[in-house]
């Protein structure tokens, strides 16, 4: 899969959720930075992304992930 394709997933999983996806079609990095991680901790954050992306997961189009998720708040402090 490319990153082009990831983010389309997401994207139409989660709208409300700004993505964004780099990646070399074996190791991918997503970024995700929403309210909805607000008062989530680290673990929640993650389980929120794998959820949209673990049926490629298991499939292998996706072989590793590496997920930042972040609030606004954080994002613009970060």
């Amino acid at each position: 899969m490319t990153p082009a394709e990831i983010l389309q997933i997401l994207q139409s999983e989660a709208p409300d959720v700004n993505w964004l996806v780099d990646g070399d079609g074996y190791k991918y990095q997503v970024e995700a930075v929403a309210d909805v991680f607000d008062g989530l901790n680290a673990v929640k954050r993650q389980q929120y992304v794998y959820k949209i992306l673990n049926p490629y997961i298991a499939d292998g189009r996706i072989h590793a992930v590496t997920i930042r998720a972040l609030t606004p708040a954080e994002k613009a402090g970060a």
